[in-house]
């Protein structure tokens, strides 16, 4: 137990200085990205439910679940939702959402929950943020013993490969006035995205930063988890993964 304890305190200590605490925090993450395509993220759900073929009122967790949109379509479907995430901000606009069989809750992804669930998602590229890498392992650790024993979990991460093909190394966007300008490369394993902008007289800088995974490094992670690799897509309708060419790398493991 004190073992346990010491290791929360070592994450929360770790998560002061790390990039996403500070940029999932702030309102110009969800300005940047107010433009994803909710409709694709419900047939991708729509797809996964079914073909998992979870039972009726299954429950299920949302990991790093933002301000909870996947969450709460999941719990329109008919299952039990729990949506966790780091970020306190998204948290509390999530929580707007709850009911009976939809709850949220602030949680590091490194850490087991006691509840255990049917399914467990963790959607588009929440995954390899972290500084040390050993914490990816111990992420995929905590979410196998978080599983039920009949129960699958899901990583939908960027096909790196096809992301390193097609990077653009500079890009400006405008969203809602502000003008964000964007650099992208890769540096020591990991895909780094710069963004400045300016709002309020103020300027602002952010780095996002993941680990470029291919599912080769996936596969030897899980080796080492213990987990079983059951299937891997390589886009939203489940069509085969192509290393080269998927959109995608969708692995289904328990």
């Amino acid at each position: 137990m004190l073992n346990s304890e010491n290791q929360k305190t070592e994450n929360q200590k770790a998560t002061t200085t790390n990039w996403f605490t500070s940029w999932f925090d702030t309102p110009y993450y969800h300005i940047l990205y107010k433009d994803r395509n909710y409709r694709e993220a419900q047939i991708f759900m729509d797809n996964l439910t079914h073909y998992l073929n979870l039972p009726e009122k299954a429950k299920v967790l949302d990991l790093a679940c933002g301000k909870g949109r996947h969450s709460i379509y999941l719990n329109q479907l008919g299952f039990q939702v729990i949506g966790a995430d780091l970020s306190e901000n998204s948290i509390a606009e999530a929580s707007k959402n709850s009911n009976e069989t939809l709850h949220f809750q602030v949680h590091d992804m490194r850490e087991t929950f006691e509840d255990k669930f049917d399914a467990i998602f963790n959607l588009f590229t929440s995954f390899g943020y972290f500084e040390n890498d050993e914490d990816n392992l111990t992420t995929l650790k905590a979410i196998k013993a978080s599983l039920t024993e009949y129960g699958f979990a899901v990583i939908d991460f960027m096909n790196v490969n096809q992301v390193l093909a097609t990077l653009v190394p500079e890009e400006t966007k405008t969203v809602d006035g502000i003008e964000f300008f964007i650099k992208r490369y890769l540096k020591d394993g990991h895909i780094h995205k710069e963004i400045d902008f300016e709002d309020k007289g103020q300027k602002f800088h952010f780095t996002e930063k993941v680990k470029a995974l291919t599912l080769h490094d996936f596969e030897v992670l899980m080796e080492e988890a213990g987990i079983f690799l059951l299937d891997v897509f390589g886009d939203y309708k489940l069509k085969k993964f192509h290393k080269t060419d998927s959109e995608r790398l969708i692995m289904i493991f328990k």
